[in-house]
């Protein structure tokens, strides 16, 4: 199709500059939109002005055929809507078909989260007299302390951390940077990691290969996002508990816990770095039973 590769190279340096968004999120844009252009191209439809309203029905029909979810197909729907109004801007087209379109409705997923005796018995399975048993304990007491992103973790430098007063400076997404508290026992975790656990697995990298990168591996490298999953399967497995786990639970329960605690969400939207409130949300469905207990215990007609 005509001059879409120029525009949509143009695109990528709008969200990327002007939008500040992080390299994952564009390459989802670019995805979704060269998906589209596919579907396009197949209905031998070579102009951009010939796209019609039609023509995108007949898109999310397909999309439907190929059993995408209500979610994908919400997204990919986004993603085209947004480049299609940056043509518009740009004026290569004189409308946006695409806000005629509506988005499907999307399911309610609900976060799993680890109950207070689950994540418990976690806490309890690392040898703390052993460096990756250190590190273990570190990284589940800031996970769950902190509630920030996987790959948020895996960027924590040396220099990101204020044991003084207690913070870690946090890179999140689109670039954006936060300040998230750390509790005692956190602290108590990586000061001890950090003392002793980091310098002996960091002593097995070449000393040219030396990094700040707060979690490594047992080889001395930085620890990834499939590294963390391991360690987090791993520990599960020398529990008695048999529910599944990924990391981003530590989130949900970080963030399930607070509400249950009655901390505002506001708070909890700040501390989660959501941009909006509609993500922190999801997380009050959780909190109903803790209600329905708070009312049948304190209400005199209960």
């Amino acid at each position: 199709m005509e001059n879409v590769k120029v525009y949509l190279h143009l695109f990528v340096e709008y969200l990327q500059i002007e939008k500040n968004y992080s390299q994952y999120t564009v390459v989802s844009y670019v995805s979704d939109i060269e998906d589209f252009f596919l579907f396009m191209n197949e209905q031998v439809i070579h102009q951009l002005k010939d796209i019609t309203y039609h023509d995108i029905r007949l898109y999310l029909t397909t999309l439907h055929t190929k059993k995408y979810s209500r979610r994908t197909i919400s997204k990919k729907i986004s993603s085209l809507r947004s480049f299609f109004k940056f043509l518009v801007r740009e004026n290569a087209l004189s409308d946006n078909p695409f806000l005629l379109v509506s988005l499907p409705k999307r399911e309610l997923i609900i976060p799993n989260f680890l109950y207070e005796e689950e994540i418990n018995k976690l806490f309890t399975i690392s040898d703390c007299e052993k460096p990756l048993g250190q590190r273990n304990q570190a990284l589940i007491e800031v996970l769950y302390g902190t509630g920030i992103r996987v790959s948020e973790c895996c960027q924590i430098q040396l220099t990101d951390i204020d044991m003084s007063i207690g913070t870690i400076l946090i890179n999140g997404k689109g670039g954006k940077q936060r300040y998230v508290p750390i509790g005692s026992y956190a602290h108590d975790a990586i000061s001890l990691y950090i003392r002793q656990g980091r310098d002996k697995l960091l002593g097995k990298l070449n000393q040219a290969k030396h990094h700040s990168y707060l979690f490594v591996n047992n080889r001395g490298e930085p620890l990834s996002d499939r590294g963390i999953r391991y360690i987090l399967n791993d520990m599960i497995k020398r529990t008695s508990l048999t529910l599944q786990i990924h990391p981003h639970m530590f989130r949900h329960t970080f963030a399930t816990h607070l509400l249950n605690e009655g901390a505002d969400m506001r708070s909890v939207q700040e501390l989660l770095g959501h941009a909006h409130l509609s993500s922190t949300q999801v997380y009050t469905h959780v909190t109903k039973d803790h209600l329905k207990r708070t009312y049948m215990r304190h209400h005199p007609r209960a």
